[in-house]
């Protein structure tokens, strides 16, 4: 009986809190959805009327819709690629002992904690500047035409700069799982005359593969969402050619104006995210079991 009245007690205590998450998460959601079904510009205020599906069928035929879905696409898995890579390869360098070993990882970790407005604006003026641009000064030294990175390989440059960002968490990540390894099984391999490549593939890797997981996991559910990186460097362009589907639905807010087809598109953007992270999870889960 004590435990019961317990139990109840820690509910009741708990239900302030729980419903202030869910009007936190659900309010907003809703007045989204409301949105989404009315013609509403904000040019045109007192004007709003039902639309009905409109909004869904404007937004989703819209040619940029699928041009930002591609670019968000390639957005992720290329900074996956990138900071898996790179932090396994950081994290494996990391590991071995050198002077000011300490300070070497602090500074390996410092870009994650750059907010990202800061860091496109140092990538977009110090280095990608196709005048002042540490990149210009390299290609000119040697001889070549600098690149306008954001004019030519808009998409590309974003990239960079998000995996820049990135980089540091998976390699902590990756080095707090690879500090976790025992060292008898690495020196029982290389006494079976197991050499540098061996070890790494039939024993660190394998060691890895959880916190691999983690990290594309994470990365992931936040690479869905760059915007800050696209609106200080490229603002979508040129053309749209580096507009993923967060942006794209800024810009049919506050560019043009249109709310009700912004909150469409935002409904779109959070249901394809979902599925994303449902797959993501399940086929994760099914790894960490295994």
């Amino acid at each position: 009986m004590a435990t019961l009245h317990t139990r109840s007690a820690a509910r009741l205590m708990m239900a302030p809190s729980v419903l202030l998450l869910l009007a936190w998460m659900i309010i907003p959601l809703a007045m989204t959805i409301y949105f989404s079904f009315l013609r509403y510009n904000l040019l045109m205020p007192g004007m709003e009327e039902y639309a009905g599906f409109s909004n869904y069928t404007y937004f989703l035929t819209d040619p940029a819709f699928f041009t930002a879905i591609a670019n968000t696409l390639l957005i992720v898995l290329g900074v996956l690629l990138i900071t898996v890579v790179g932090g396994i390869l950081f994290a494996l360098l990391l590991d071995q002992p050198m002077f000011g070993q300490g300070i070497v990882r602090i500074l390996v970790i410092a870009p994650f904690f750059v907010m990202p407005t800061v860091s496109a604006l140092v990538w977009k003026n110090m280095f990608m500047n196709p005048v002042n641009g540490l990149f210009a000064w390299i290609a000119k030294s040697f001889g070549f035409q600098p690149i306008d990175w954001f004019a030519s390989v808009p998409l590309f440059s974003i990239i960079i700069i998000v995996a820049w960002q990135w980089l540091p968490f998976a390699t902590l990540i990756m080095l707090t799982a690879l500090q976790s390894l025992d060292e008898e099984q690495k020196e029982a391999a290389e006494m079976d005359g197991a050499g540098p490549l061996s070890k790494f593939f039939y024993i660190i890797l394998p060691h890895m593969a959880r916190a691999i997981t983690v990290v594309i996991l994470i990365q992931t559910i936040f690479l869905l969402s760059v915007f800050a990186e696209i609106l200080v460097t490229t603002n979508g362009g040129p053309g749209i050619q580096s507009t993923n589907l967060t942006y794209l639905v800024y810009a049919q807010a506050l560019l043009q104006f249109d709310i009700g087809g912004a909150s469409a598109g935002g409904i779109v953007a959070v249901v394809l995210a979902n599925i994303v992270a449902f797959f993501l999870v399940r086929l994760i889960g099914k790894n960490l079991e295994a």
